[in-house]
């Protein structure tokens, strides 16, 4: 989460009473992430976020978004609900953005998460795959392979301002991977951004899943894959594969993974790292002026694809069979 746009009081004003949320008591902007302007809003009838939908989210995808988090919602899945609006819509306009109300999950994020906290995200993620399995509505993962290139050329005039050589190692590792990417494999519905601030726990009890606005069509193994890099590495990138296991054999108690999958896991990992090295590596590069947000260091994503690079088996991760 993040504020690249400024909403004034007179336009909020406007936009809510459009909704049946009661009256304004705060309203905040909320500083963390990277991809759209957020605020917690509080009213006399509760606490909700407030989304403007920048950078990377396009507005035709909305439709998706919000319809999958209903649709989760109903097969028992915990996570935000929009807030239609006495339209009965859940999607309105706010200083020139596409912009929605969701409810708000209690909760907190984990900053040190233990096994016990990656065990709960492995198993909520299988049971999300589930749930999405009879969604009608279909989107393209923009940001898998298709999508990197763009992402580097758009990066690497600079990018050995950041580290030198990243350049080359990112091209090197870019063209590995388009002659290997795996296709076929097991697929539907992923959060493709389950990061710890993403998930919500009470204690080391899961509460919540947030922040479905790169939720898209694509392999399950690539989404687990993401988790084991968000999840399972130490503040010094050392891969902890305690953690590893905790996360890989909770989802298989509720999602068993094929051998296609298993085989997949070292390359998809590969992937999932240079996919956020290259994300953050742009937003690291072309941080809008007075925005509020702290852009993420990509050379952490560096440091975690030269772990995957080394990898040669999913029982690096702790898989076992």
């Amino acid at each position: 989460m993040a504020v690249y746009t400024e909403v004034s009081d007179e336009a909020l004003t406007e936009f809510l009473a459009l909704y049946d949320v009661g009256s304004v008591v705060s309203f905040k902007g909320i500083a963390e992430g990277v991809e759209n302007s957020n605020f917690l809003l509080r009213t006399t009838k509760g606490q909700f976020i407030l989304t403007l939908y920048e950078k990377r989210v396009a507005a035709a995808d909305l439709p998706f978004f919000v319809g999958l988090m209903e649709h989760l919602s109903r097969r028992g899945v915990t996570c935000p609900q929009p807030v239609r609006n006495r339209a009965g819509e859940a999607l309105g306009t706010l200083a020139g953005r596409p912009a929605a109300i969701v409810t708000f999950l209690d909760g907190l994020w984990i900053r040190r998460p233990n096994v016990r906290h990656c065990a709960g995200v492995g198993e909520a993620m299988a049971r999300m795959h589930l749930a999405g399995a009879d969604f009608s509505l279909r989107r393209e993962n923009a940001l898998s392979l298709a999508g990197w290139p763009p992402l580097f050329h758009a990066a690497e005039a600079q990018a050995d301002s950041v580290a030198p050589g990243l350049r080359d190692e990112a091209a090197t590792e870019l063209a590995f991977l388009a002659a290997r990417w795996p296709n076929r494999l097991p697929g539907g519905v992923i959060h493709a951004d389950l990061f710890n601030d993403n998930v919500f726990f009470l204690a080391e009890r899961l509460s919540g899943l947030i922040d479905f606005y790169f939720a898209c069509n694509d392999a399950f193994a690539y989404d687990l894959a993401i988790c084991l890099s968000a999840w399972c590495f130490e503040p010094d990138n050392a891969f902890n594969v305690s953690k590893g296991q905790a996360l890989i054999s909770a989802y298989e108690r509720v999602r068993r993974l094929g051998d296609d999958e298993v085989a997949a896991l070292p390359l998809l990992a590969r992937g999932a790292a240079l996919r956020f090295l290259l994300t953050r590596l742009v937003d690291w590069l072309n941080v809008p002026a007075g925005a509020k947000v702290a852009p993420k260091n990509p050379l952490e994503y560096r440091d975690k694809l030269r772990f995957h690079q080394r990898v040669r088996s999913a029982a690096d991760y702790g898989l076992v069979r």
